[in-house]
């Protein structure tokens, strides 16, 4: 009987020590997807193609929803996955980033490599088949962009916050193109707003960790007496942008509650980023990264609910009526629908040479 009690006292250890281990495991591997980046891509995705299907007066099909937020949450994962394999020499010497599992060295380089590549390639062959070619080309842009621009970039110089900002605004163009025909200027303003907040979200997280940055060799913030205009002008001027751009939307109902409710949000957002480029300290940093973070959903869920009402034509009255608060933004704009029309131009380009045979999507 002793013996016996004798093995069981060193398995029970044994096998504690290994549902530890294999729950540890599933943790890195989860860790190295970035959920909590992915939470604010599947929110901006979400909406671009909620607001894509009221832009077409439609009804919105929740399968093709849910078919386009799984790829894109797929494809963002095995970004955040292969950026981490890419950088995990680099991560090892920050404070911040040391404990990452490809950093720490929990996991080994190849198997970071081959889950990342698993989970991007599993989820571009998803929207291919599920959602459109359309969706499948913004995805795989954005993922080529960051690991292979922005990435590198950040240890030459500090434009590369300018050149992943490219790239990270793409998830509501992701989610329009999931139901629409084409991108309108209304998704090209979506694609502004959040192109224009990472700006004094990044220069948050640079300024908190930049002797971390330093130390590991990324040129995020500029040396010497550079440093703080460079600050300065990354977070103020994206945020004054971003207060006039989130006035160019187009509500099709309550315009007054959503003026006014943008109006708030954007001031209180600019209020945060003033009060970080006066004081640059490590506090008003890490306020101005928690009004990011609240500010972007708040945002584009004021959208969602005043700008969706089906089969509204939103625009004529307010774009083409000669109003003349809207004028100026009119002209200032009107690059941008060009843009927008010549990058139609070429998703449908695409799409027309994915689908000349036997098409692999589904009817919208």
């Amino acid at each position: 009987m002793s013996s016996q009690h004798l093995v069981t006292e060193q398995l029970v250890p044994s096998g504690s020590q290994g549902g530890r281990f294999a729950r540890s495991t599933v943790s890195d591997y989860w860790a190295l997807t970035k959920p909590e980046v992915n939470f604010l891509i599947l929110i901006t995705t979400g909406v671009g193609f909620y607001l894509g299907c009221a832009n077409e007066a439609r009804p919105l099909p929740f399968g093709g929803l849910l078919n386009t937020l799984l790829g894109t949450l797929l494809v963002a994962s095995g970004t955040g996955t292969l950026n981490q394999y890419l950088e995990r020499k680099f991560d090892a010497q920050m404070r911040r980033t040391m404990r990452r599992p490809a950093a720490a060295g929990r996991l080994k380089p190849a198997a970071v490599l081959a889950f990342g590549i698993a989970l991007a390639g599993a989820g571009s062959v998803y929207l291919a088949a599920a959602v459109n070619p359309r969706a499948t080309v913004l995805a795989a842009l954005t993922m080529l962009a960051y690991l292979f621009a922005y990435t590198p970039l950040k240890r030459k110089t500090p434009l590369c916050v300018l050149v992943g900002a490219f790239p990270g605004a793409m998830p509501p163009l992701i989610g329009w193109a999931g139901t629409s025909s084409r991108l309108s200027i209304e998704a090209g303003i979506l694609y502004a707003i959040v192109f224009l907040w990472q700006f004094p979200h990044f220069m948050a997280i640079a300024w908190m960790y930049r002797e971390d940055y330093d130390r590991a060799g990324y040129l995020v913030l500029p040396k010497g007496n550079a440093r703080i205009p460079f600050v300065t002008l990354e977070t103020l001027f994206p945020l004054l942008a971003l207060v006039a751009i989130s006035m160019v939307q187009f509500p099709t109902r309550h315009a007054a509650v959503f003026y006014c409710a943008g109006a708030l949000l954007s001031l209180g957002f600019l209020y945060f980023g003033l009060q970080f480029v006066l004081w640059r300290s490590r506090a008003t940093a890490r306020r101005l990264l928690a009004a990011s973070i609240v500010y972007l959903p708040l945002l584009f869920a004021l959208s969602a609910t005043l700008c969706n009402q089906p089969g509204a034509d939103p625009i004529s009255p307010w774009w083409h009526g000669g109003n003349k608060f809207f004028g100026p933004a009119q002209n200032v704009l009107a690059p941008a629908s060009r843009v927008v029309g010549v990058l139609n131009q070429l998703l449908n380009t695409n799409n027309r040479r994915s689908t000349s045979g036997k098409s692999l999507c589904p009817s919208q």
